[in-house]
């Protein structure tokens, strides 16, 4: 089993500005249109959890960004009910991330795509997270939302490749080292 990140940053390490606008993400020049790898990346991937927050911000998209045969699951206590174009795809979970990851692995999802600051912090923090795919974006915002907090872990992860996008986007993939 594999809990994977795949995210953007800015090169000061922020995924959002403080308010959640992730429009400078959305507005970067993509002359082939490529996904960069995302689609190759979700072909590996059995279920998505996504925080709160991360959900609302796609809600806000023109379409669903993931395929629909790939359950989605939202992380939150306080969300209690998905919109209704949604049901059938995605469903709320809570309580214990281990048990979460169990119960997912009893139903056949083995591989998790991990979304969201406070959810992949939270995995982080038990170290739940096998392997992490961080694109940076070339900008400076100053401030917003960390990829990472502050916290009395120190993880070891393995550099395994990186790949540079239209001279301008930086991803680079790490495993988990133990």
């Amino acid at each position: 089993m594999a809990n994977i990140v795949y995210i953007a940053t800015s090169i000061d390490g922020y995924i959002a500005k403080e308010n959640g606008n992730i429009d400078w993400l959305m507005n970067l020049p993509n002359p082939n249109k490529s996904d960069y790898g995302f689609s190759e990346f979700l072909e590996r991937i059995d279920g998505i959890i996504l925080g709160r927050n991360t959900f609302e911000t796609v809600l806000g998209f023109k379409e669903w960004p993931y395929p629909k045969s790939l359950p989605v699951f939202i992380l939150s206590d306080s969300l209690n009910e998905v919109p209704g174009h949604l049901t059938g795809k995605v469903e709320i979970v809570r309580g214990e991330l281990k048990k979460i990851i169990e119960l997912l692995k009893q139903k056949g999802i083995n591989n998790l795509y991990i979304d969201g600051g406070k959810t992949i912090q939270s995995f982080l923090k038990e170290d739940l997270i096998c392997e992490m795919t961080i694109t940076r974006i070339p900008i400076l915002l100053g401030s917003g939302i960390p990829l990472f907090d502050k916290h009395n872990l120190e993880l070891k992860f393995e550099h395994v490749e990186t790949v540079v996008f239209n001279n301008m986007l930086v991803r680079s993939r790490y495993i988990r080292k133990q």
